[in-house]
């Protein structure tokens, strides 16, 4: 099976021209038509708002699309809040979700404005103390052994992540009681999740959770956060989740379990960041070598530098070579980066068409968790991120590494 890729072999050839290989290439058109459809499915709910977890795609141009299409932004540290604020988000359009939060990433946070999701009951003191507490404030929820993960986030209760549900209720009084006047309550219990079915049950478990907290504190919810979650077919043979779908159940669990119990207007954000951006994101690059021993090895000018959720989780990507898209794939081969670690593998007897040094692959479903996840390990560069605009264009979003940029951090004269 194959994946379809928005340019051709040509297109991609002029670009590599003027931009090296390897690089990371995002299709604007597709971002915007994907943010739409999110937003359309979730007409129907009151205020309804997607902060675009920031984690996933770093990049000011990528952030200002989706700002232009009405998403605000999710930060989890001091970097993502000032990318943000760069690219003219501010107020409530931000939510600060961090854990062992720094002071002055609080103070930050403060500053812009931003809504505060505490990751621990402790966090209310110490906010108090170093930013002080704002009129409203949001709690993350950790539902422990009551409710499942899944494979790739792990089990609640083993996670480092969030406030157990007797703290949930302590840390609401609490923070009322210390003048916090408006309430929010966030959860994050899955990742990379496929089934529309797990995340509807996310929705109803904090529908839920605030009725009972209206009941036992007096206190109102005004805002839930369902976090963000749902996984991209990275498997050709896997299908996209339907949103509208997602979008139908969820208001069916609103109309029952917050409007026939006197709690609306409830307002529902959502924090997604793989779904928006990932499957319109491509990592390009050229094969340098073959390698002929107790396997074949493709080596490319990439490696898990650029890209290391296969090294990481085995993760899958697909693979297409260019050009020889409609050739069998008959012969198996590790696709490999150049890096000092035998994990360095973007696919292990991966069946593709036969290779040659000076083919260009493209890894597909790269634009979310790719080049964010970049690192320097044996002093290799961050590549290049490009963007791929509606009129054909291709600009240049953020430049490649350069040696100067590696070493602007080092004195040599203090040698």
């Amino acid at each position: 099976m194959t994946k379809a890729l928005p340019f051709a072999k040509q297109k991609i050839e002029k670009t590599i021209e003027k931009y090296p290989t390897p690089f990371h290439i995002y299709d604007e058109k597709a971002i915007r038509e994907n943010a739409r459809r999110l937003l359309d499915a979730f007409t129907w709910a009151p205020g309804f708002k997607e902060f675009f977890a920031v984690k996933a795609t770093p990049n000011p141009f990528i952030m200002k699309i989706l700002r232009e299409e009405g998403f605000g932004a999710d930060c989890s540290s001091l970097a993502e809040l000032v990318l943000a604020e760069k690219v003219g988000l501010g107020g409530k359009e931000i939510i600060f979700t961090s854990n062992d939060t720094p002071a002055h990433e609080f103070v930050k946070a403060r500053e812009l404005g931003a809504i505060i999701n505490l990751d621990d009951v402790s966090h209310i003191e110490y906010l108090e103390k170093h930013a002080g507490l704002p009129e409203f404030i949001s709690f993350r929820y950790n539902p422990g052994p009551s409710r499942g993960g899944n494979e790739i986030i792990g089990l609640p209760q083993e996670a480092k992540y969030g406030f157990t549900r007797k703290q949930l209720f302590e840390g609401y009084c609490l923070a009322r009681d210390r003048g916090v006047k408006r309430f929010g309550l966030h959860t994050m219990v899955v990742s990379n999740e496929l089934d529309p079915y797990n995340y509807v049950a996310t929705a109803i478990m904090l529908f839920d959770l605030a009725g009972e907290i209206y009941q036992n504190t007096g206190i109102r919810i005004e805002v839930v956060n369902f976090g963000g979650g749902i996984g991209i077919p990275y498997r050709p043979e896997e299908k996209r989740v339907d949103m509208n779908l997602v979008a139908r159940e969820i208001r069916k669990a609103y109309e029952d379990k917050i409007a026939k119990q006197g709690l609306a207007p409830l307002r529902i954000n959502m924090e997604l960041g793989r779904m928006i951006t990932g499957p319109f994101g491509f990592l390009v690059s050229t094969v340098l070598h073959k390698k002929e021993t107790y396997k074949s090895f493709v080596g490319l000018d990439a490696s898990m530098a650029d890209l290391m959720r296969p090294a990481l989780y085995g993760a899958y990507h697909h693979i297409t070579v260019l050009g020889k898209e409609d050739r069998p794939r008959d012969y198996i081969y590790d696709v490999t980066g150049s890096l000092c670690e035998n994990n360095d593998k973007f696919a292990i007897d991966r069946h593709l068409p036969e290779i040659e040094p000076g083919d260009i692959l493209v890894i597909h479903d790269a634009g979310a968790h790719g080049h964010a996840m970049g690192f320097n390990y044996n002093g290799k560069l961050r590549s290049a991120e490009l963007l791929l605009r509606p009129n054909g264009e291709v600009k240049l979003i953020r430049r490649a590494e350069t040696l100067d940029d590696y070493f602007a951090t080092l004195d040599f004269h203090q040698l």
